[in-house]
């Protein structure tokens, strides 16, 4: 087993987007980080915009919805650096936006498999690393996203999954506590990423018209991220919302 004298971080499905752009934040801020999602090529490109090196980053494949994998994932960590110091749950699918009633029961599935259950599955094989390492503890921080607020039309797997990533994040937080591990949760709007493209051309608003929605920068995101991360574990960040500072949430929009 080799080590590190980094803190180490772990961001799931940070071969684009959001995941990407922790990553870099998280690197640049100090930590070791682990890039796992679904796609090699991806991660490893990643690995190499965001500046990272064989000796503080590792990219390894991981389904995070699929337990053996997230286990696999877990001791590739332990076996290379030694510890586990920050979790970022952030990989997640959205379903078409389609009427509830004519989505398919996989559809339904491969949202609750990638958003909830990926989350619960890391942040279980996180705290046993956290409990069982010396010193003892760490951070877990969970992507909630706008939605775990409020709706858009037409996304009740998307929804339902980050309202549930809220009641996950404080049970976390409540059942860490003996074990100085500390559990947040960031919810992020219209961050300008491949995913949120669209926004700006149009998408579909409450009363039915579409609207061009702002965007932020991604790499905002991804600061938030390593603020979250770089606080002692005496203090945590229960709920962070940081969105463009134009969409339509708060208040009529």
């Amino acid at each position: 087993m080799s080590s590190t004298t980094k803190k180490v971080a772990l961001v799931t499905g940070a071969g684009t987007g959001i995941g990407k752009a922790a990553a870099k934040a998280l690197l640049q801020g100090g930590f070791a980080v682990v890039l796992t999602g679904r796609n090699q090529d991806k991660l490893d490109r990643a690995v190499h915009d965001i500046g990272g090196t064989n000796e503080n980053c590792l990219a390894l494949t991981c389904d995070v919805g699929v337990p053996a994998q997230v286990k696999e994932l877990f001791s590739a960590i332990k076996n290379r650096f030694g510890r586990i110091d920050v979790l970022f749950n952030n990989a997640g699918m959205g379903a078409p936006a389609i009427p509830m009633e004519e989505l398919s029961y996989e559809q339904w599935m491969n949202v609750v498999n990638a958003n909830l259950s990926g989350a619960f599955l890391c942040s279980q094989e996180a705290i046993r690393m956290m409990k069982a390492q010396s010193p003892q503890g760490g951070r877990i921080i969970n992507n909630g996203s706008i939605s775990a607020h409020a709706p858009r039309p037409m996304s009740a797997p998307y929804t339902a999954t980050k309202h549930a990533i809220t009641g996950l994040t404080k049970v976390i937080s409540l059942d860490g506590r003996p074990f100085n591990i500390t559990c947040g949760q960031i919810d992020i709007g219209n961050a300008g990423t491949e995913m949120t493209i669209p926004m700006a051309a149009g998408i579909m608003q409450a009363d039915g018209s579409k609207k061009a929605e702002p965007l932020m920068d991604v790499d905002h995101v991804g600061q938030a991220v390593l603020h979250m991360a770089q606080l002692p574990l005496e203090s945590n960040i229960l709920s962070m919302t940081i969105m463009a500072s134009k969409m339509p949430f708060v208040g009529r929009g």
